[in-house]
């Protein structure tokens, strides 16, 4: 204690003061980033709520474009029960409306619209919150609705025993239960579209607080949503795969040509057909891929949801997380194959253009080759009648040397300054034919280079 006394006034001295933090440089988005953690938080539903959520798909309206419509929308709504709008570049909007809750929240291809309403003088799916909005406001939402659900939260007490009794409040369609948590609540629907245009869940709570219960039907909703914007890569991945399986075809047809090549043309053409295929599969997977790659999100948050359900069977009944791995895997299952065999093809299609690229290099270096050769002959055949015409060419200019002085030995034997011009002729043969030779070379090695005219 006395310790403690002695190092509180240090303690204090050194302690960094306000104006010492205020002084901190902070990144610019650190409140923001902080602040994530809070947003879209779950709502709290007592027993006796009702909730009703349709999820809207973008659609072609860009991103800001939709945004900006959505507000705009909601802005009436607001205005119409004179309360406070969302602001503009929100990405979720909570409020009470007096008889019912709106909670809107923005995600990257979807926004989801969720009504809350408590209620516990109907029977289940006899009302809902979306009987309270005003006239027409519904068919203004801007996009087209992915996933629309209704969740009635009932208190354990009005429990109807068997499936049979059960049916009634599901359009007599066929049922899916379990318990979820540790038999804290009983799950009941039918996973059918009905006759509202959407689906259904019933809540039968024996021991969830209401923060409990809020998280229980953000789960189902999320699973909701998660596994239709996952089926939307369904039917691409259908259309898909014929084409996919035409092209391998194709392939195995280019390659088998690839051993019967017989010319330079047979290669071009086949190396033409390999580029056309690869382009063909480089726009699929340009036009898939993000496709492909957003149904693998949606998946493994659709399996994290269905974890946290932590569901126990009843009575031989099929639970929420069998129903939908048995129905939806083979879905994710097919997108994910041919997400494959168009990253195989296209690595397939790859290593067939630098075999064949590889096969046009090897014949162009021969033809270069054989080219090459043919312009060495031709230098010899060259290097030979050069010399030759260099013989030709010592020959006559000697000869022509030779003459010359023969015309001046006459002359001077007609002056009679040489008594024999014979003898000069036949000395001037040898000397006009080392002359013309020594010349003639010395003018090849100047042509030919410096460094040879030095040699």
């Amino acid at each position: 204690m006395i310790e403690s006394d002695t190092l509180a006034p240090l303690r204090a001295a050194t302690a960094p003061s306000r104006q010492d933090i205020a002084q901190l440089r902070f990144h610019p988005e650190r409140e923001k980033l902080f602040n994530e953690l809070h947003t879209r938080p779950f709502p709290v539903l007592e027993t006796g709520s009702r909730v009703s959520q349709f999820a809207v798909l973008q659609g072609d309206v860009q991103a800001d474009g939709h945004a900006d419509a959505e507000y705009r929308h909601i802005g009436q709504l607001c205005q119409r029960f004179a309360v406070v709008p969302p602001m503009a570049g929100s990405s979720c909007y909570y409020q009470d409306f007096g008889g019912f809750e709106l909670r809107w929240e923005r995600h990257n291809e979807f926004s989801t619209y969720t009504f809350i309403v408590r209620d516990l003088s109907a029977a289940p799916f006899t009302c809902n919150a979306l009987t309270l909005l005003p006239a027409g406001w519904l068919g203004g939402i801007p996009g087209q609705v992915i996933h629309a659900q209704h969740i009635d939260i009932l208190t354990a007490s009005l429990e109807l025993q068997t499936a049979d009794e059960q049916r009634r409040h599901f359009e007599g369609h066929r049922l899916i239960s379990s318990w979820v948590g540790d038999q804290q609540a009983r799950l009941w629907t039918s996973y059918r579209i009905h006759n509202d245009g959407f689906g259904r869940i019933l809540i039968f709570n024996r021991d969830l607080n209401p923060c409990q219960s809020g998280r229980l039907v953000r789960a189902l909703l999320e699973v909701e949503t998660y596994r239709m914007m996952l089926l939307t890569a369904f039917p691409l991945a259908r259309a898909i795969a014929p084409q996919v399986s035409d092209m391998a075809q194709q392939l195995a047809i280019i390659n088998q040509q690839i051993n019967a090549i017989r010319g330079l043309d047979d290669e071009r053409r086949l190396l033409q057909q390999l580029s056309t295929l690869a382009a063909r599969i480089e726009q699929m997977i340009s036009d898939s891929n993000y496709r492909f790659s957003a149904a693998r999100a949606y998946y493994d948050l659709v399996i994290s949801r269905l974890k946290d359900l932590r569901e126990q069977e009843v009575g031989g009944m099929q639970t929420i997380s069998e129903f939908l791995r048995r129905r939806l895997t083979p879905a994710y299952r097919t997108c994910q194959s041919v997400s494959g065999q168009l990253d195989d093809l296209s690595q397939r299609i790859d290593r067939a253009s630098e075999l064949l690229r590889t096969r046009v290099n090897l014949t162009l270096e021969a033809q270069n080759q054989d080219l090459l050769q043919s312009m060495n002959k031709r230098s010899k055949l060259q290097l030979q009648l050069q010399q030759a015409v260099e013989g030709l060419s010592v020959a006559a200019i000697s000869y022509y040397m030779v003459g010359l002085v023969k015309y001046l030995g006459e002359f001077l034997k007609d002056q009679g300054w040489l008594e024999h011009p014979a003898l000069l002729t036949g000395i001037a043969v040898p000397c006009s034919i080392a002359v013309v030779w020594w010349g003639l070379r010395r003018l090849r090695k100047r042509m030919q280079g410096p460094g040879s005219a030095q040699g």
